[in-house]
């Protein structure tokens, strides 16, 4: 079965250039953090927690993209293994609010410095004002995607 009309050029695709720059980051993310005994998942779920103390399963899903149930997993592990707390019961609701352990915060401070390596080397050829406004398109991007969502 063929496609019937032109397909994407991939060599002009700017989705296709944003994926592949997604996926050398995480890559080079994780080779950083695989010896430190991290994912990134791991990585951006501390970090969020560092960041917003007490947020819930479900927020944190959001923030680290993935699901709610892969969430509960590493949740469960990192509390196993003493990087957060969570309360025994619900506050209010069904969420329990996570916050970092004393041993999740050094393990953090270790981990920020790798990945900070990565996007340092990540924009070693762009000046001060290309970096600014190469963030400034990639927030107008998502902006507009998300604006497109709030509307279908």
């Amino acid at each position: 079965m063929s496609q019937k009309g032109p397909g994407i050029d991939l060599d002009k695709s700017l989705g296709y250039l944003l994926k592949e720059a997604s996926s050398a980051l995480r890559t080079a993310m994780e080779a950083v953090l695989r010896p430190l005994g991290m994912t990134v998942t791991h990585y951006s779920c501390l970090e969020l927690l560092a960041q917003r103390p007490g947020l819930s399963n479900s927020e944190l899903a959001r923030g680290a993209f993935v699901t709610r149930q892969s969430m509960n997993v590493l949740l469960q592990n990192l509390e196993r293994e003493g990087y957060v707390t969570r309360p025994a019961q619900a506050p209010h609701g069904k969420a329990l609010p996570a916050r970092l352990t004393p041993r999740g915060r050094q393990s953090l401070e270790e981990a920020t410095a790798a990945v900070r390596s990565v996007e340092v080397r990540m924009l070693a050829g762009m000046t001060e004002a290309e970096q600014a406004d190469a963030f400034r398109v990639l927030k107008s991007m998502v902006h507009s995607l998300r604006a497109g969502d709030a509307g279908a």
